[in-house]
């Protein structure tokens, strides 16, 4: 009998959205060891080389941030704390331990203003703490330029905690009227196709998943396929809703962000052109629209 070696995968964000579809899916390919708050704390970064000395991994997968957009605001050095230092150190420590990185980002790092699909080569220049936080990461990552993967995703959703489909089921159970932006553009990505695709694309290294990442090293564009606004996506929730009875909606009112003001300045388009990732892995995720409908029927 052959014996194969499994790999160490070390994961960090194992109770978010994105965290908790990727353990599940990451157990086919390896040894998963799955950790999240209060195992570590990233409101001081430094917990993580202790950790990673330890385990000696041979792939770090990072679906830990701070995402509370408009308390970064207020909560600057606890989001670049999570989203800017700890990347940076989970490179070095990656690199030290001669593993490969895989890391998330978002569309959040541009400022909306192109009015096209944003490529990865286009200048990011995010808008709020939280982009910034997020740019910063992914800058601290490349600087080790080891081998590493950051996958900037866009409006990452499940049926599992607060996401927006789970706020638009909710208030269309207590509001007659839904007002909704119509400005805001960019790319529905279901979590369990993110965490799917990633461990695809982890299978195609085979037994040196580190070299094979180290020769495509980057940043790649992973989000659903096609975009629309929150105004077409919350339509499109409440059309697919299979409790359609239990609805007290009866308007959805198109909204200009300029009508709700936040903390946070929000890109208006967002949305991200994914073609370098499907050129180079011949992977992509579903159209929006067909996850959303599957997603809201299991």
């Amino acid at each position: 009998m052959v014996n194969i070696k499994r790999p160490t995968i070390l994961l960090f964000g194992k109770r978010g959205q994105l965290g908790w579809e990727l353990n599940r899916t990451l157990l086919t390919l390896g040894n998963v060891i799955a950790l999240d708050f209060p195992d570590i704390d990233l409101s001081n970064p430094d917990c993580l080389k202790p950790i990673i000395e330890e385990i000696q991994p041979n792939v770090i997968i990072n679906a830990t941030a701070y995402t509370a957009v408009d308390k970064a605001e207020t909560e600057s050095e606890l989001a670049m704390a999570i989203n800017a230092e700890a990347p940076g150190i989970m490179a070095e420590y990656s690199k030290k331990v001669n593993a490969a990185l895989i890391h998330f980002s978002t569309d959040y790092v541009f400022d909306g203003r192109k009015g096209l699909l944003y490529v990865e080569t286009d200048k990011p220049n995010p808008l709020s703490v939280y982009g910034q936080s997020k740019f910063l990461g992914e800058q601290a990552i490349e600087q080790i330029d080891d081998a590493y993967f950051i996958f900037r995703t866009s409006w990452v959703y499940s049926m599992r905690g607060d996401s927006f489909v789970t706020k638009v089921l909710k208030w269309s159970r207590e509001k007659e009227e839904l007002m909704i932006v119509d400005d805001q553009i960019g790319n529905p990505t279901w979590a369990r196709s993110l965490a799917e695709i990633t461990a695809q694309m982890l299978v195609k290294g085979d037994d040196d998943i580190r070299g094979w990442m180290k020769e495509r090293k980057g940043i790649y564009h992973l989000a659903g396929d096609g975009f629309a606004s929150r105004y077409e996506w919350a339509k499109t929730i409440l059309e697919n809703d299979p409790s359609k009875t239990e609805q007290k909606t009866k308007k959805v009112t198109p909204m200009k962000t300029s009508s709700f003001p936040t903390p946070a300045t929000r890109p208006l388009f967002s949305a991200l052109n994914c073609n370098l990732f499907k050129d180079t892995f011949k992977l992509k995720l579903p159209d929006w629209q067909i996850s959303q409908k599957y997603v809201i029927n299991i």
